[in-house]
């Protein structure tokens, strides 16, 4: 039976083993780095016929060109249409969620302003969508429709005016539900392509696979390794790492909930970290008695095992402030609070992808239907990234009206400045505006 490491914060090697239990190997080898640089190299060379031989290879697809690796609109609504109805159901009703959040906040956030100051100038800042973004949708051990919903809705919020889906399909097995959350979610195309090769297609477009502004969307090592060699050539939003979930609880919740909770992201993979910190010793043998007896239950329970074994954890800690401070430092992807007065902890938490308040907020439901986006932070960056939003789909541009009148108050600030930094052409651009023009000064020695 799996045995997630038991730990107290009151014993000696607390930190070492603590910090032991934390660290993981990102899977991206000196080999798996030649492998996506040759792909990525080969498809910016090659466009369509590597991504047709590339796609053979790794997914079984013998076509003749990628428009056949292209899935149709009407390939996409027959998938939803075709849906047992209270999966269609379900779907939409999830659909529907994802996007009131997501247009509450684009009205919070994305919106252009400007003000006009006693001068006259205009300042200001004008939001615009991206032109064109790709998402990624994992398809290999498993199929991902709530994905297609979390990357596709909020690019069709903020206005982005094409939207391309790649998902792999190998032996090209078509989920339905997949395709039926991309008819539900808006995106434009979609293509059987997967793999470093599909993110290279997007990143630098073939004559079938238009170039995107960004890619979205998490993937396996391959995925990982090849959107962080394209960042620049186009925008990504994070590097994703291994699933995680951490648990604060003060022993109030039925430890089968919790031990359910702690399963969610372990069936994810073996390198999926799930972690419980909670001040009551006998609650923390509930929740492991609760383990041994769900697991043999559980059709993934082999992988749940493997990483529980290996990097899951179940920490005694003095209190629940002790747990919230160390929350802050793993800084998790999920952070349930399990706990009957969930608010009082809340403030205590600066950093988490997103943080689940109460004992009835399983994270599951923030993957599927709550409304926010579960494309989170991984990897303690929560310290400093934020879930993927309206805003990941957006750039925002300056805008600057200067009038005559502040023209000469300016123009001398800038002047100066300018002569200061010894930057004489800026400088006098900004003095042949002003009503009275000085010489040009000469450089400082």
């Amino acid at each position: 039976m799996s045995k997630p490491l038991r730990l107290s914060t009151t014993q000696s090697d607390f930190e070492a083993a603590f910090a032991a239990r934390l660290h993981w190997s990102d899977q991206t080898d000196a080999d798996i780095e030649q492998r996506v640089a040759d792909i990525l190299a080969d498809v910016r060379a090659r466009g369509d016929a590597a991504v047709l031989a590339y796609t053979q290879r790794f997914d079984g697809l013998h076509a003749q060109s990628v428009a056949e690796l292209e899935i149709s609109q009407s390939e996409l609504q027959a998938a939803l249409e075709g849906l047992p109805a209270a999966q269609r159901e379900a779907l939409q009703a999830a659909a529907a969620r994802v996007r009131t959040y997501h247009e509450a906040q684009k009205k919070a956030s994305g919106e252009s302003w400007s003000y006009r100051d006693a001068d006259g100038t205009l300042l200001g800042q004008k939001v615009t969508p991206l032109d064109r973004v790709g998402i990624y949708v994992p398809g290999g051990k498993a199929a991902y429709p709530s994905s297609v919903l979390m990357n596709a809705i909020p690019a069709h919020v903020a206005g982005v005016h094409e939207i391309i889906m790649v998902v792999p399909t190998p032996q090209g097995l078509r989920n339905p539900l997949v395709l039926a959350a991309a008819a539900v979610a808006g995106v434009h195309r979609a293509f059987t392509v997967g793999g470093a090769q599909a993110v290279a297609a997007l990143a630098y477009g073939t004559a079938s696979i238009p170039k995107v502004d960004k890619i979205t969307g998490p993937g396996n090592a391959y995925v990982a390794s090849a959107k962080r060699r394209v960042f620049g050539t186009v925008g990504i939003d994070m590097i994703a790492g291994p699933s995680e979930i951490l648990v604060l609880a003060d022993g109030s919740t039925p430890a089968d909930w919790v031990a359910m909770d702690l399963f969610s992201q372990a069936e994810h993979d073996e390198l999926a970290q799930s972690i419980l910190l909670c001040p009551d010793a006998a609650y923390i043998d509930a929740v492991q008695a609760a383990i041994d007896r769900l697991l043999p239950e559980m059709p993934r329970r082999d992988i749940i095992a493997k990483s529980l074994q290996d990097r899951g954890a179940l920490i005694h800690t003095r209190s629940m402030q002790e747990a919230c401070d160390i929350s802050n430092r793993i800084a998790p992807e999920h952070l349930e609070v399990s706990s009957r007065d969930p608010q009082r902890w809340e403030p205590l938490l600066k950093h988490a992808g997103a943080i689940f308040l109460g004992a009835y907020t399983s994270e599951s439901l923030g993957d599927y239907c709550a409304g926010p986006n579960h494309v989170l932070p991984t990897s303690g960056t929560a310290r400093f990234s934020s879930p993927l939003g309206v805003y990941d789909f957006q750039k925002r541009s300056s805008l600057i009206e200067v009038s005559e009148a502040s023209a000469q108050s300016l123009g001398q600030i800038a002047a100066e400045l300018a002569y200061g930094e010894g930057l004489q052409a800026h400088a006098r651009a900004a003095e042949l505006r002003l009503h009275t023009v000085p010489p040009m000064r000469k450089p400082t020695p």
